[in-house]
């Protein structure tokens, strides 16, 4: 039995290579692979001893050779291809391990040339494992060292490996190649101007019992790198299986707990924040979020960026939850939990740092895709417009409902008073409509006076401010750019509302 050997990635290589020597097989290996396992002490054969023909251009040809090929593609069941063999002096290849060239971490490397790119393109490894994948019913192919353990293990115990092993490494391999080629196709197509190619690499979590409805089927897929604030690489501690709806409730939840460093908790339902809040610890920011809407949380989803303790657990477990999220939890917190089996519970990473992220969006034959909206303003004094000017006490005010609507479906409006939210408008299709919801939650709750308002796109009218005056609100953030906004400034005037203008609106359809 005879195994080639040519990897980048010499991670546990030399161990693989001593295991297969130890059961009997023959090693061939190239350039640096070589050097690596004859330096172990290995008796390994040159590529160019199988070939009978040198490397040449510098590395670039040294396995694209019949013997290699011939080796690695001739059915063993076929009288013809063994005989074509013989005659051709060419030896059966049983497996090849192959690894392939840095492309994608030379490309990622800051000012890399065209030519260093050029150079890091594999040709003979793609081709090797493409050959020994297509024969894998005969032929071993491993391109990534956590396979070692168990190909030695099958081989130790079976005289090889089994068939449906080889079939999923064979599977394994053109994912392997696939990728790697659409990471080279990107980059050269982009060097070359030509219009880009989407290509996505998201692996499958689980299928789901079904999508937004019954009748709906579903996957459920996570990108290859993983990332924080997100529910597709939470660990579920608890509960049953997350739905389609839970898993977009809560990404929701999650995006809006990383706009916030103090203790923070979120209650949300349908994707809409149905009460926030802030506080000097996690017992009053979730005791402001419940208090804010303690009808809609009901069958909803919280969120919390604090470790959960024994404390606020005990005041969650009355409440019929969907999801609750959190960085860690207290042991304690984790037995109160426990007797509601049905609660799924899930720890996030809750790292603060910021990535590149793309938000993807299908529609019927298409997709859109844009760059998640992670900007959020800090609110200044200098962003005021009106007469009357912000206090510290309206401008932090101001700052949290801002954080909030971000999150909230256009068209959106929230009102809060001392860092909670006092009521949310979502999704309607005139502002006065968003605005009438929020300031009449917050009416029906007793808040009169003292409030502030967010609105995640501009005031076209003056209408919402007057409007916004009569159930008490004192203050008013808007990203501003509309043709009329000096009505809403007149109005705010008129009224001794402050108002501040952001030049970022924040639409969320």
């Amino acid at each position: 039995m005879r195994a080639l050997i040519s990897v980048s990635d010499k991670t546990g290589v030399v161990e693989f290579a001593s295991a297969l020597k130890n059961l009997g097989w023959t090693l061939i290996a190239t350039g640096g692979t070589l050097k690596t396992l004859r330096g172990a002490g290995l008796e390994v054969m040159d590529i160019q001893d199988v070939t009978g023909f040198p490397e040449i251009c510098e590395g670039r040809v040294k396995t694209l050779h019949p013997k290699v090929h011939g080796g690695l593609l001739a059915r063993r069941d076929s009288p013809d291809h063994m005989a074509q063999l013989a005659e051709n002096e060419i030896t059966p290849i049983d497996l090849v391990c192959v690894n392939l060239y840095p492309f994608e971490a030379t490309i990622a490397k800051p000012g890399v040339t065209m030519e260093d790119a050029i150079e890091n393109i594999d040709i003979g490894g793609p081709s090797m494992l493409r050959s020994a994948a297509k024969n894998f019913r005969d032929v071993t192919v491993v391109c990534n060292p956590a396979d070692y353990p168990t190909i030695i293990e099958e081989i130790t115990l079976n005289g090889n490996t089994q068939y449906d092993t080889r079939l999923r490494l064979s599977a394994q391999a053109y994912t392997h190649t696939a990728l790697y080629d659409s990471k080279i196709a990107e980059f050269m197509r982009r060097a070359a101007g030509l219009p880009e190619k989407l290509f996505l690499n998201f692996d499958e979590v689980q299928s789901l019992r079904y999508g937004e409805n019954p009748h709906q089927k579903a996957k459920f897929y996570r990108e290859s790198n993983e990332k924080p604030y997100s529910v597709a690489f939470s660990k579920q501690i608890q509960g049953k299986e997350l739905s389609y709806n839970n898993i977009q409730d809560a990404n929701a939840a999650l995006s809006i707990v990383r706009e916030f460093d103090e203790p923070f908790c979120v209650a949300l339902k349908h994707m809409n924040p149905c009460g926030a809040g802030i506080g000097t610890d996690l017992m009053e920011a979730w005791t402001k979020a419940y208090e804010a809407d303690k009808v809609s949380i009901y069958g909803g989803i919280v969120a919390i960026n604090r470790p959960l303790t024994k404390e606020v657990a005990l005041q969650m477990k009355p409440i019929f939850l969907e999801i609750i999220m959190a960085p860690s939890y207290d042991e304690e917190a984790l037995e109160v939990l426990a007797a509601k089996k049905n609660l799924r519970v899930l720890q996030v990473n809750m790292e603060k740092e910021k990535r590149d992220c793309k938000a993807y969006v299908g529609i019927t034959g298409g997709l859109l895709v844009q760059d998640a909206d992670l900007e959020c303003l800090e609110l200044t004094p200098e962003m005021c417009v009106t007469k009357c000017k912000p206090t510290d006490k309206e401008l932090k005010e101001l700052n949290f409902a801002w954080k909030i609507v971000k999150h909230v479906k256009s068209n959106a409006i929230v009102v809060a008073k001392d860092g909670a939210t006092a009521g949310v408008g979502a999704g309607q299709m005139n502002r006065v409509g968003s605005a009438e919801i929020a300031l009449n939650e917050a009416k029906a709750a007793g808040i009169t006076e003292g409030l502030v308002l967010s609105s995640d796109g501009f005031l076209p009218f003056g209408d919402t401010v007057d409007l916004a005056s009569k159930y008490g609100v004192k203050a008013i953030v808007q990203p501003g750019g509309s043709i009329r906004d000096e009505e809403s400034i007149k109005v705010a005037d008129e009224k001794g509302i402050t108002m501040l203008f952001t030049g970022m609106r924040h639409f969320k359809h």
